[in-house]
């Protein structure tokens, strides 16, 4: 499984906090298949080396992405993910049919033989946006370890001077967890060496294979936020989270007791992702066609087969749950940050069974006078 890369501009028009999220989500994505050469220990949709049966074919796909478009203006960006979406036959079939009806499309590929230079090339010359890799070790060994397969760090390195060689932003994306925390500071420097547009740094769900892995603990997250947030002062790419919203009540912080003001405030690339969590901002479609919150919170709200995607982002009860953070239980309903945080619903899902639970990696204890207005 690889993990999701983000719209590459900050000019994107969600971005600017104008949108209502409970209308359009800023990011569809949409798992083209379950085949994949990898064998990731984290892997949430438990690829294999062959698709489904059952996968969407051709003009199902084709048909999702008219469903896609039918969200309007704002245009969500679209993100192939999988498995690899380089095992589909008709990928640039549909690459092409996306952008025809103004869609615009980001990709994350398995680090494999198959992603050659030359299809870097392909890709790009086919109009996507930005590309999507991951790296979840510093060393060969660390790397290979995650991913199951001898020779991934090699060809993720490769794929990194290939990108930079058609001129791709790419986006990075490194696992968190007990088994990866210590070497967080050598994949930086790793990267520092290399033309990276955005590290995004994934906090373990444990669903699928990474039900195997160990999260780090909530003081440990906590302190690595913290990381995080200063190395992203003086880093070269920006840096961001998956699946730890209360980065953003940790970055606020910081900002706040550096001096900084609102205005200053809401220009950070922080603030621009305020408000958004699984379910609200974000979809995700299975390669099957089933409709969910995120690749993390596999709770099917409905299927593009029977149903419209805008139709279940907007009215579905689940989808209209996790757009009101103030239906959300126990401490993160009744957090001063729920606005801009809101948790991890994926994480809530996977740990208690319900979407709309405490997120149990936030340490943070709820003060009985806001500190920040709760909704961004």
């Amino acid at each position: 499984m690889t993990s999701a890369v983000a719209p590459t501009t900050h000019a994107h028009p969600h971005a600017a906090g104008k949108y209502d999220y409970s209308r359009n989500p800023m990011i569809v994505y949409w798992e083209m298949t379950q085949a994949c050469p990898l064998a990731c220990r984290h892997c949430r949709a438990e690829a294999m080396t062959q698709a489904h049966p059952c996968e969407l074919n051709h003009e199902e796909s084709l048909g999702l992405l008219r469903q896609i478009a039918e969200f309007g203006d704002p245009m969500p960006h679209l993100i192939l993910t999988g498995g690899d979406p380089l095992k589909r036959a008709d990928l640039f079939d549909i690459i092409d049919y996306g952008r025809s009806l103004g869609i615009s499309v980001s990709i994350t590929p398995a680090a494999s033989q198959e992603l050659t230079l030359r299809k870097m090339a392909e890709l790009k010359e086919h109009g996507i946006e930005a590309l999507g890799l991951s790296l979840d070790g510093s060393t060969a060994a660390r790397h290979d370890a995650v991913r199951g397969v001898p020779g991934c760090f090699d060809a993720t390195v490769a794929a990194l001077r290939h990108a930079a060689t058609v001129g791709f932003p790419v986006q990075v994306n490194t696992l968190v967890s007990e088994e990866t925390a210590d070497d967080l500071p050598a994949v930086y420097d790793l990267l520092e060496r290399h033309q990276v547009m955005r590290w995004s740094l994934f906090f373990l769900i444990a669903v699928g294979r990474g039900k195997s892995l160990l999260p780090v603990t909530p003081k440990r997250g906590e302190d690595l936020m913290r990381w995080i947030y200063q190395q992203s002062l003086k880093s070269p790419f920006a840096i961001k989270t998956t699946e730890a919203p209360s980065y953003r009540r940790i970055a606020l912080d910081e900002m706040r007791a550096a001096g900084m003001h609102a205005a200053e405030i809401h220009r950070t690339p922080v603030y621009r992702g305020f408000g958004i969590r699984d379910g609200h901002g974000v979809v995700f479609v299975s390669n099957q066609g089933d409709i969910y919150p995120a690749g993390f919170l596999p709770l099917s709200a409905g299927n593009i087969r029977q149903n419209r995607l805008a139709y279940v982002y907007r009215n579905a009860p689940v989808f209209r749950a996790l757009h009101t953070p103030d239906r959300f239980r126990g401490k993160c309903g009744q957090c001063e940050y729920r606005g801009l945080c809101g948790g991890s619903r994926a994480r809530a899902y996977a740990y208690t069974g319900d979407p709309l639970a405490s997120d149990p990696f936030c340490a943070y204890v709820p003060a009985v006078t806001p500190a920040f207005p709760m909704h961004a």
